[in-house]
């Protein structure tokens, strides 16, 4: 039997029935373009949680100040202008000896490393915000919407450390190396825990909270949905060889 093309009446080749191998009817009519409401999620997330991080830390440090090492003391007044609330010495227990709020600043990046490398962290979370609006926005990973999600919480983290990195706080009066620190004031602390880590766990702030959410997130994708991916792609090779099989019984 001859494989070429039928014919049709008038003597035009028919069009083949099947698509061609590695192209699905239903992938190629999906929308190119992504839906309003990725847009919505991404930056409600994001601009909330920055805005969540700096109202938190400015309602903080005015309220608590800072601890006399980060004040500059070539003037007298700075230390009146830091001092907080005088009965409480920078220190207010919400649950006594566990978890509290303290004011304290970083001037490097996790755990404290990196002193005074702003210029390098504020560069690369410049370049880490450009990495995640291409990837959502450009290569269309906004279409999922786990990974939107994820890297809201991330870029929320990154523009609020972000914006304390570049010294655009109120900083006056404070030390010329803490003037680009990062301002943090959640304390947590675990004393039946012999771990010298959690006594205390270093101070962090809602943009950490943010980031390690985010990290989480991306984490659990990467090991539950890719591991679905090749289960997906099976299905609609098995989809498209039914087909097949089907067009073929009816010539």
């Amino acid at each position: 039997m001859s494989s070429a093309p039928k014919k049709s009446p008038v003597g035009k080749r028919q069009s083949p029935a099947v698509p061609p191998a590695g192209e699905d009817k239903q992938d190629s009519a999906a929308p190119r373009h992504l839906p309003v409401n990725r847009y919505a999620i991404y930056l409600t997330i994001a601009a909330g949680g920055c805005a969540a991080d700096l109202v938190s830390k400015q309602l903080v440090f005015d309220w608590l100040g800072v601890a006399a090492p980060f004040v500059d003391p070539r003037d007298p007044a700075n230390f009146g202008r830091w001092r907080g609330d005088a009965r409480l010495d920078h220190l207010w227990w919400l649950w006594d000896e566990r978890l509290g709020v303290q004011s304290s600043l970083n001037t490097g990046a996790l755990f404290g490393m990196g002193a005074g490398g702003w210029p390098i962290f504020a560069t690369l979370s410049l370049l880490a915000l450009l990495g995640i609006l291409t990837w959502l926005f450009v290569y269309r990973a906004a279409h999922d919407r786990w990974l939107t999600v994820a890297l809201g919480c991330v870029t929320g983290g990154i523009l609020g450390n972000l914006y304390d990195r570049l010294g655009l706080w109120p900083n006056a009066g404070l030390r010329p190396e803490y003037q680009h620190a990062v301002r943090d004031w959640i304390l947590f602390v675990w004393p039946e825990l012999k771990l010298r880590i959690l006594n205390p766990w270093p101070n962090f702030n809602i943009a950490d909270s943010l980031l390690v959410t985010g990290a989480i997130m991306l984490i659990v994708h990467a090991v539950v949905w890719r591991e679905k991916e090749p289960k997906a792609e099976r299905g609609k090779a098995e989809t498209r060889l039914s087909k097949e099989i089907r067009i073929s019984k009816h010539e």
